[in-house]
């Protein structure tokens, strides 16, 4: 190659770098003198459709990448120039097509808003939304998207959808806020994250986490169709919430339109059910924490109601199978199904929706039924095997249903203790305080387990009987229901033994006269052909309508009050042989006059209360032989 023309080469290349040095250098200048405020302001203004304006003088940095540097940005709407602005930001860092400057245009791809506040207002669907702009390209595009969906709602061609480039908005350490009696009031703080949307016909994505009500959350959103989304057409959905008291995931197809509606799989799940509810703010406060709560099911939801399909719910491990259906009426949460678990805490499942006093707590407490304005519940449990405390059950059906202030669950067939156990537990509102309700019919089951479990291992006849209890008084605190409960308490026994009595020893003790503790005529047992008990309820005092036990050779009766808050007695009594009739009591409830007795019935008293009760002899009788 001639020397001249490598000479000219050398020059030429030269030429070039010292022409792109030149421009380089020249381009905050250039940036200075042509990229304005003004025009940045324009272009933001033409691409968000809020009226943009930059209150400090735009910063040229040219590396390590060309971008302008806004100060005291904000962002507010066209036809409301008293209101405050949408977005605020106290800087703005976009980057700029070296090209485009060159040329005197402005084009930038990603925007970062630093200590951004976003002003929302709370929707009519509950929800929290910023107002939408009244133009822009990106509301043109959406309205240019409308049309084609509307053309062909169920299959909208893609191709004509409006192509124009979004990008990626950044925003950094910024807040929510919305008005509340003319005063900003924080929503979310330390908001982050991105908006990534290439083009307008294109995929996009949202990730952003924060602070919600104390607690760091992670909202992560995206559809491959966000155009048709938001012009009113249906489009693959898939969300993700996550935070330490719960997390929440959506995949499926969504719609934003006034006739919204998802259609998809949601899985839920939570530590605490108590701790989402107090979380969330839902004015309900349940009384006991559920453990692990996870729920997963085929979802499609429209219209304010949501229809919960193949719904797997697992409550403190326990699994359970059904349907639920969610709806709102005036204003209030409406929940029905069905649920049928393997195995399942009721106390603990009711605790959540009903007054139930809360386990483990130390004392009883005021019963709040305030729930019971704030929801509407009506499920049909069932359940293989469940527990009441420490009661096993069987078999269970129940139901739980929570309206206008009355909240009722019932159980109405389970099996326990070899029988059949049936009860209802009440809790009605009215103008002149809570009146609660309690019944339980105890069909053919095993006495002496039953009053195990119910904490009465004195004296009780041991075989197959009937327990029918029926409480009904003011519920104001959980202390206050026993002691002014009215009510009937019956039981039927078949032939079995009465442990804890030593018939001939009582006898000859009751002979010698002089008190006496139960306790030492305890060791031995009585067989019995039967029993029958029948009392009345005042107060949290059970008066003895009828009480005998028969027994071969023998009739037990007795007659007084029993105090079952204060566990007090106040007792007169028999024991009469077969064949003879007892001496029945005066219409007070004491015994007769012990003069007229006759020489073979022994009669006594019984005092003290129900773990430490005294015999007192009130007249001889049958020597026990």
């Amino acid at each position: 190659m001639p020397s001249s023309l490598i000479r000219r080469g050398v020059w030429a290349i030269g030429l070039a770098v010292l022409v792109i040095t030149l421009a380089v250098a020249a381009l905050p200048l250039i940036a200075s003198t042509r990229i304005v405020r003004d025009r940045i302001a324009w272009e933001l203004s033409a691409w968000s459709g809020f009226r943009v304006t930059i209150d400090g003088s735009p910063r040229i940095e040219v590396w390590p990448k060309f971008r302008a540097i806004l100060s005291d940005v904000t962002l507010s709407q066209w036809t409301e120039t008293d209101a405050p602005p949408v977005v605020e930001a106290d800087r703005v860092e976009v980057d700029l097509s070296a090209m485009a400057a060159l040329q005197g245009n402005v084009a930038f791809s990603t925007a970062r808003l630093v200590r951004p506040t976003i002003r929302v207002q709370r929707m009519a669907s509950g929800f929290y939304l910023p107002p939408l702009p009244t133009g822009g390209r990106i509301t043109r595009s959406i309205d240019t998207a409308r049309g084609v969906v509307t053309a062909n709602p169920q299959k909208p061609d893609l191709g004509k959808l409006p192509s124009d480039p979004f990008g990626t908005v950044e925003f950094r350490d910024g807040r929510v806020v919305t008005s509340v009696d003319g005063k900003d009031a924080e929503v979310l703080s330390s908001l982050n994250g991105q908006v990534n949307w290439e083009a307008m016909n294109s995929e996009a994505s949202l990730t952003a986490t924060g602070i919600w009500r104390g607690e760091s959350v992670q909202l992560d959103f995206s559809s491959t169709k966000p155009l048709v989304l938001f012009a009113g057409g249906a489009a693959p959905v898939t969300l993700s919430f996550k935070a330490a008291p719960a997390t929440f995931s959506f995949d499926g197809t969504a719609s934003i339109t006034d006739n919204a509606y998802l259609d998809g799989q949601a899985k839920f799940a939570a530590p605490s059910l108590r701790r989402v509810l107090e979380w969330s703010q839902a004015g309900i406060a349940p009384g006991a924490a559920i453990g692990a709560v996870s729920i997963a099911s085929k979802v499609n939801a429209s219209a304010g109601r949501a229809k919960f399909e193949n719904t797997t719910v697992t409550l403190n491990n326990n699994p359970g199978m059904g349907a639920l259906d969610f709806s709102f009426a005036e204003g209030s949460p409406v929940i029905a199904g069905t649920l049928a678990f393997d195995t399942l805490d009721l106390r603990s499942f009711l605790s959540a929706f009903t007054p139930v006093a809360p386990t483990g707590e130390a004392g009883p407490g005021d019963i709040d039924t305030s729930f019971a304005d704030r929801i509407n519940l009506d499920l049909r449990l069932s359940a293989a095997h469940a527990t009441v405390g420490p009661v096993q059950l069987a078999d269970v059906a129940a139901t739980a249903q929570v309206k206008n202030g009355l909240a009722v669950f019932d159980i109405s067939d389970a099996s326990a203790f070899n029988g059949n156990i049936q009860s209802s537990l009440r809790f009605d509102r009215k103008p002149e305080g809570t009146q609660v309700e309690m019944r339980l019919l105890a069909s053919d089951v095993d006495t002496g387990a039953f009053a195990t479990a119910a904490g009465m291992t004195r004296l009780v006849p041991v075989g197959t009987g009937t327990v029918s209890i029926i409480l009904k008084g003011p519920g104001k605190a959980w202390n206050s229901i026993l002691e002014n409960a009215d009510g009937s308490f019956s039981a039927t026994f078949g032939p079995g033994t009465l442990n804890g009595l030593d018939l001939p020893a009582f006898l000859k003790r009751n002979q010698q006269g002089g008190f006496f503790a139960l306790d030492d005529v305890a060791n031995g047992s009585l067989p019995i052909d039967g029993a029958e008990i029948k009392a009345s309820i005042s107060k949290g005092v059970a008066r003895l309508d009828k009480a005998e036990i028969n027994s071969q050779k023998y009739k037990i009766w007795l007659s007084g009050i029993a105090s079952y808050v204060g566990r007090g007695l106040a007792l007169s009594g028999g024991v009469v042989p077969n064949g003879q009739p007892a001496q029945q009591p005066q219409a007070n409830g004491q015994a007769a006059s012990p003069a007229p007795a006759p020489p073979s019935q022994s009669l006594f008293f019984v005092g003290g209360n129900w773990s430490a009760p005294f015999i007192s002899p009130i007249a001889p009788g049958v020597s026990g032989q």
